[in-house]
Parts: structure tokens; C-alpha cells; sequence
């Protein structure tokens, strides 16, 4: 009996494995995204814009209250969300592809 249960066990395992992997997760699609097409870090805001063109939306500063806290400008543009310290690109980060994704939530405004 106990060779049987483990034999409909192994039968099972390829069928639960196909289904598991028929879900792409949303890590694994912007790890396949073109990051050449994206902004490189240490890039200057004139740089990223006579790349890319003038952003969506240019988002309100963030930080800068004190000294050594800089301020964070971001740029949002339709695939993606640069970061900039001061003049210089420190992140990007990529934008979910359709509204039914459950992805990064939009940039706080």
C-alpha cells in the first residue's frame, strides 16, 4: 500500500511542477528587462533627458532637511522611475507592465 501512495506521489510531482512554473513572477520579467535601455547610474539629468526625453512627470523632491540627508529628485517616465542625488542618477527602477500586475506600487507623490 505504502509503494503505491509514493508512486501516485511521484506521478503527481512533474503535474504540481508544469503548473508552478506556468506563473511568471514580476522579479523574473524586470530581471529579462533590456537594462541597456534604462538610465545608467552616474548619468546627469541632461544626460537622461536628451536620452529619453522630457519625463511624464517630474515628482516633488524628497529629503534635504539636513546636511547629510541629500535630496532626491525623481523623474517618472512610462516604463521606468529614475532617482537622482542632486545631478546624478542613483536608482531606476522599472514600472509594472499592465494595471492587473501586482507590482511596485506608484511613486508617492
Amino acid at each position: 500500500m505504502k509503494t503505491g501512495i509514493a508512486a501516485l506521489s511521484l506521478l503527481a510531482l512533474p503535474l504540481l511542477a508544469g503548473a508552478a512554473s506556468a506563473d511568471t513572477l514580476l522579479i523574473e520579467r524586470v530581471q529579462q528587462h533590456d537594462t541597456s535601455a534604462l538610465p545608467a547610474r552616474g548619468q546627469s539629468m541632461a544626460q537622461v533627458e536628451a536620452r529619453h526625453g522630457a519625463p511624464a512627470q517630474r515628482l516633488d523632491p524628497r529629503g534635504g532637511q539636513k546636511q547629510q540627508w541629500p535630496t532626491i529628485n525623481r523623474w517618472a517616465y512610462p516604463a521606468f522611475t529614475v532617482y537622482f542625488e542632486n545631478n546624478r542618477v542613483i536608482d531606476v527602477v522599472v514600472n509594472h507592465a499592465s494595471a492587473d500586475e501586482i507590482g511596485p506600487k506608484p511613486p508617492v507623490r
